[in-house]
């Protein structure tokens, strides 16, 4: 006679248990470690060809009342970006393989390991590969002379939020996809959040109309906050950049949560 023994509804948040995800993740990773670095080459490719390209022909942007160079005006956008990039990647197309290629999370969820433990692994993991590619992204940036003020040194916590943020969105809206076709959706939002973010040109710059929508884009948020931080052209409008980013993240993380119990322990 056999028993079938279902999974305990586990929803609550455990550090422990969420650190083993991570820690799969590492082990899973360390002989692919190249997917993790190729990440990081495309915002600093734009910074390289751009910044460099459009920075001689450009001169100086107007950016919080003041003129900063070009390069050191799109360096921090771009750093912003590559957090972006980071989360993103691991909280869409490698949550979807394992949720529903390999189903991956019904065989952690035999374990005491529960669906809050599931979504905060899995964010936790994009998180530490967003501020990887941050940090990094930082030192070509004091190395090339792009950093112009010592609170640069908060750009890698700011850049962690910014990954927190879209991580926790991106997880929770890939528990809606079906198929892979619907992938497509991630970029078509991502690549117009990227290009119009002000992130490669001054807010003023853009009509009224346009103007109030890359406000409310939460790339703006993240690019504004960095850049206030390298440049040194700090106001109290950050608050409001990091309590967006902070939101935006504790909601994804709620939402995947509830939709991970939903979809596993039905």
């Amino acid at each position: 006679m056999s028993v079938l023994v279902r999974p305990q509804r586990v929803s609550r948040f455990g550090s422990r248990r969420a650190g083993l995800l991570v820690e799969r993740n590492v082990l899973v990773y360390r002989r692919t470690w190249m997917v993790i670095v190729s990440g990081f080459f495309e915002p600093l490719l734009y910074l390289l060809s751009i910044g460099f390209g459009l920075g001689a022909l450009i001169g100086a942007v107007p950016f919080g009342g003041r003129d900063v160079p070009y390069t050191v005006f799109v360096a921090p956008a771009l750093m912003a970006a590559s957090a972006m990039n980071g989360a993103i990647y691991d909280s869409t197309m490698n949550v979807f393989y394992k949720l529903k290629e390999a189903r991956t999370y019904d065989a952690i969820l035999a374990t005491p390991i529960g669906p809050g433990d599931v979504a905060l692994g899995e964010i936790s993991w994009a998180l530490i590969r967003g501020a990887i590619y941050a940090t990094t992204f930082l030192l070509v940036m004091f190395l090339l002379g792009f950093v112009r003020s010592p609170l640069a040194i908060l750009a890698v916590p700011s850049a962690i939020l910014i990954g927190f943020a879209f991580a926790g969105v991106g997880m929770a809206a890939t528990t809606f996809m079906r198929t892979w076709q619907d992938m497509d959706m991630v970029q078509l939002v991502i690549l117009p959040l990227f290009l119009f973010s002000a992130t490669f040109y001054p807010l003023e710059t853009y009509p009224d109309a346009m103007r109030l929508l890359v406000q409310l884009t939460p790339l703006y948020h993240g690019v504004d906050l960095i850049r206030s931080l390298t440049t040194g052209i700090v106001g109290p409008g950050i608050l409001l950049h990091i309590a967006y980013l902070a939101i935006m993240g504790i909601g994804g993380l709620a939402i995947t949560s509830r939709r991970l119990d939903r979809l596993l322990l039905k």
